[in-house]
């Protein structure tokens, strides 16, 4: 089992992994919730929240409605005070963000990993998942056969994806952030806020 990463922790280096997403759970502790499939998150919100909000009462006319703002915060107040004590709090759960190998440090040969949030359209609405803390400087390491694949689709201006496997346990307070997409209009948007203690890069099939 590899040793957990501390968010503070951001010049640490992570072995590029290349195993498929389906065997996470090897690099995880035992009885990790790995949530990346709809029906997964989904099922998480469920045990955690109980049913979706309504959302088209919450959003009325808009961020022009007067009560907009006060019908949203109540929503989040209510379902953190209906949250408390829920065991789901202590599930140790997994996420995954898209990211990107760019520039390329000789001294420790490795790459920079650029990352973005990930959103999952999902029968409660969108969902993102995001870290309290993250490495602001996350780097990893290929083997010297991957080195090479990844320095010659570089230098050919070719993107080499991978994705970063974050895990650990919600926040004990405002667990989920309810809130609406600032790209569509409406669309609600649930924001799980997680305390990352692991994180593993892992190379997209495609790039190998």
């Amino acid at each position: 089992m590899p040793s957990p990463i501390r968010s503070e922790d951001a010049t640490e280096l992570r072995q590029l992994r290349t195993i498929p997403l389906s065997t996470l759970n090897a690099l995880l502790p035992l009885g990790t919730h790995v949530l990346i499939e709809e029906n997964a998150i989904e099922a998480f919100l469920v045990a955690l929240e109980g049913s979706p909000p309504d959302w088209a009462t919450v959003y009325g006319y808009g961020h022009h409605d007067l009560g907009h703002d006060e019908r949203l915060f109540n929503l989040n107040r209510e379902r953190d005070v209906a949250r408390e004590e829920n065991p789901v709090l202590n599930w140790h759960v997994a996420f995954v963000w898209p990211g990107e190998l760019s520039q390329f440090d000789p001294d420790t040969k490795s790459y920079t990993v650029a990352i973005g949030p990930a959103f999952t359209a999902t029968g409660w609405g969108m969902v993102r998942f995001k870290p309290e803390e993250f490495p602001s400087n996350l780097r990893a390491r290929p083997n010297k056969k991957l080195a090479g694949l990844i320095s010659r689709s570089l230098a050919k201006r070719e993107k080499v994806e991978v994705v970063v496997v974050m895990a650990g346990v919600l926040i004990p307070t405002e667990s989920i952030i309810y809130d609406f997409s600032h790209e569509e209009e409406g669309v609600g948007l649930i924001m799980p806020v997680v305390r990352v203690e692991q994180v593993e890069v892992v190379l997209k099939p495609h790039a190998r």
